[in-house]
């Protein structure tokens, strides 16, 4: 992975208003250097763009530039790495890149009970991913690029700890990226918490939970290992296959299942079996949602 390249040999024009066409042309003159790109928040559609109101940091500049800056965890079904879009002499910020595999990559295994209940699947796409061809798990991949920038656009919208969604190109998600001075925040699993933190943690999660159930949404693929500890608050992560608790058949399975991971951890580490007992917390997030 190519690392952060020199700044850029720009003009001080800026071209944050001028017109795209000549944009492009303005920019033929001092192309981006090799780990680097324009910038491609102009590329996607709106919808694909991050959603009101936007924090200040995220940069919207036409002459920003993303540099590639390393990878920061590989996956079964997707990558993430570290991205930088700067405006030269201006703002920068870092960003986590998440870019799911296609064609390339054939272990792409995420499991059709997730996908029981959703809307709107192209036929011809729909028949394409199950048969498994290199169109259909160029499909899968942008099926599960989108599913999870609406999921987090929807998390967010509810005020759920995950990260902020910047935006959607392709089979590329560009997030806030979580750290804690500087870096990544570690996942929940790698923690040791102390008693009373521990207790906060899971009353955090418990509140998440209730919150996603009683909007008719369950992540599906709650552990330790997707909810990262960014100092005293956690942040959820990887949801690409949240689920429609009613919805979905196997909505109240999934619900179940994630209690239990949750409990089963914060058990092993020293939290009260009364007070991290996926049944009683299964059956509180019940009451609650309907």
């Amino acid at each position: 992975m190519s690392s952060p390249q020199e700044p850029l040999r720009t003009t001080s024009v800026s071209t944050e208003r001028l017109d795209p066409a000549f944009v492009f042309e303005f920019r033929a003159y001092d192309e981006p250097g090799p780990g680097q790109r324009w910038s491609t928040w102009y590329d996607v559609e709106p919808l694909c763009r991050a959603p009101e109101p936007r924090p200040d940091w995220v940069i919207t500049h036409r002459a920003a530039v993303d540099t590639e800056l390393g990878i920061l965890k590989t996956g079964k079904e997707a990558d993430v790495f570290l991205l930088e879009r700067a405006v030269d002499g201006g703002p920068a910020v870092v960003m986590a890149a998440k870019r799911y595999r296609s064609t390339d990559h054939r272990n792409f295994h995420r499991n059709s009970a997730y996908t029981e209940g959703r809307r709107g699947r192209d036929s011809r796409e729909a028949r394409a991913a199950a048969k498994g061809s290199s169109f259909g798990r160029l499909v899968a991949a942008g099926q599960w690029a989108g599913a999870e920038w609406d999921s987090l656009k929807r998390c967010w919208a509810l005020g759920l700890p995950v990260p902020y969604p910047v935006q959607l190109d392709g089979t590329e998600i560009l997030m806030e990226w979580v750290q804690v001075d500087g870096d990544t925040a570690p996942r929940l699993a790698q923690t040791r918490p102390d008693p009373d933190l521990l207790a906060s943690y899971f009353d955090q999660l418990r509140e998440a939970i209730a919150t996603m159930a009683q909007h008719g949404i369950v992540h599906g693929d709650l552990s330790a290992y997707n909810i990262l500890a960014a100092g005293e608050r956690l942040v959820i992560i990887d949801l690409p296959q949240v689920v429609d608790l009613v919805g979905n058949p196997q909505g109240m399975d999934f619900l179940l299942r994630d209690c239990a991971n949750i409990c089963a951890w914060f058990r092993s580490k020293g939290l009260a079996p009364a007070v991290a007992d996926e049944h009683a917390l299964f059956g509180d997030l019940l009451a609650t949602a309907f």
